[in-house]
């Protein structure tokens, strides 16, 4: 499973949130993170470092994946306890957008600090919230 956007995932899960995307007009540049990111699925399990980071005031979870080993952060609401387990509520990818500021944007979901975006060439990925400004009137 694939989160939002994601390449092979378009529109199974999420196509009518495409209602819901505006453009967002890049402040800042922003350069991914992490090259190879954590992706969890729903239902996998997770292991917790206890490192904790405040994004905006929004919790972060260091986090490493059980089935693959991949390491990165994940947004406090996540993880859940479940028969002696931690395991992801739902699937989550941690992938970032690289933009540069004056680029157009699309964005749909927002969370924990960040949208979900999606650039002219058909990349996506996370991009800090405070690195946008929404472009008035241009709702899709």
């Amino acid at each position: 499973m694939l989160w939002l956007g994601e390449p092979g995932f378009r529109d199974r899960k999420f196509g009518p949130l495409k209602a819901s995307m505006m453009k967002y007009r890049v402040m800042e540049t922003w350069t991914a993170t992490y090259a190879d990111p954590i992706r969890i699925d729903a239902g996998q399990q997770l292991l917790l470092s206890g490192e904790t980071d405040d994004w905006d005031g929004n919790l972060w979870l260091w986090a490493k994946s059980a089935a693959d080993r991949k390491e990165g952060w994940i947004p406090d609401d996540l993880p859940e306890e479940r028969d002696g387990r931690v395991i992801s509520r739902q699937a989550f990818s941690a992938i970032e957008l690289t933009c540069v500021a004056g680029e157009t944007v699309e964005g749909g979901v927002a969370r924990h600090g960040w949208v979900w975006c999606q650039a002219d060439d058909g990349r996506s990925g996370w991009v800090p919230a405070r690195h946008l400004e929404a472009v008035s009137g241009n709702t899709k």
